[in-house]
């Protein structure tokens, strides 16, 4: 059995997703979508993947996709598409993927599905975004202006006042501005939970003395447990998108409601193993194995049931 580990850093993470999946008896192969090839040349379609010759993967594993222009990244999702269409697992899939990537379409989504998601607003109109800023400020609320695409924190500020209202070129022209929510907690205070196979994995809770928690803005993990309507949401929201694996991002308000803030469909997990037991990636190969190596019949009452 070989697999595809796409992905542009391998790193920490790739040496561990193929250690994982050598000790499942399966032969890993990382490469980068941006170097594949689709070709009609010989009147069929074929994809030209490094590493596998004439032949295809028998599962792929999305770890990255490089960014670039807006036809790069189409085309390497098109790369995704096209296994599929093959009949080749990809984990995530890329209907998946496409829904998380876009934050726009993750809390249209969410919301639709009856989730608890921050008050948003996105749009293109200049004027728009400035009444629902003046509007929400008025209300002692302070809002979080958001890239459609993006991770890590990147990008993300923190609006008070309408001044602080990014310019169109700084935000390529689409305002994505969520109500900020307030926990009772000193400092940030989030939580992450990562859903493998539609159940969750591993917890863990971030904090940081500004306001920001990701761990690559400088937030700090902490072991945590996920229980209750935390877990419940964290699921749902993995089951709402149609994800095999997933890192859902949840707070607490001053009031101890929670919030689905964000979902990542190519999660990190570096942090949140420096604090937990499991092993993450053994969980992820172990699921991935699992699903090619159970009858068909059984694989789509699985996907049902997620």
């Amino acid at each position: 059995m070989r697999i595809a580990i796409f992905t542009d850093l391998p790193g920490w993470h790739g040496a561990r997703l193929q250690s994982a999946l050598a000790a499942r008896g399966a032969e890993s192969v990382l490469l980068s979508l941006r170097d594949c090839a689709i070709t009609l040349r010989t009147g069929a379609p074929r994809l030209l993947l490094p590493g596998f010759g004439a032949d295809l993967p028998d599962a792929a594993f999305v770890r990255g996709i490089a960014g670039g222009t807006l036809e790069e990244v189409v085309f390497r999702l098109d790369v995704l598409h096209a296994l599929e269409a093959l009949g080749i697992p990809v984990y995530n899939n890329v209907r998946a993927i496409e829904r998380s990537v876009d934050k726009s379409l993750t809390s249209f989504l969410l919301a639709q599905a009856g989730l608890p998601t921050p008050p948003t607003l996105i749009t293109a109109d200049p004027d728009e975004a400035r009444d629902w800023v003046l509007q929400q400020t008025a209300r002692g609320h302070d809002l979080v202006c958001k890239p459609l695409f993006g991770s890590q924190g990147e990008g993300l500020a923190r609006i008070a006042t309408v001044a602080q209202l990014p310019e169109a070129e700084h935000i390529n022209g689409v305002w994505y501005l969520q109500r900020f929510v307030k926990t009772a907690e000193t400092g940030a205070s989030d939580w992450r939970l990562f859903v493998i196979g539609g159940r969750v994995a591993a917890t863990m809770r971030r904090s940081n003395s500004g306001w920001l928690t990701n761990v690559a803005q400088g937030g700090q993990c902490h072991a945590g447990v996920a229980e209750g309507e935390h877990k419940r949401l964290a699921e749902g929201a993995a089951a709402t998108l149609g994800m095999d694996y997933a890192g859902v991002d949840l707070m607490c308000d001053c009031d101890g409601r929670w919030w689905v803030i964000e979902i990542n469909s190519i999660p990190a997990w570096r942090g949140l193993q420096s604090v937990c037991g499991a092993d993450i990636a053994s969980l992820l190969a172990g699921d991935l194995i699992g699903r090619l190596t159970m009858p068909r019949s059984l694989q789509s009452l699985s996907l049902e049931a997620v």
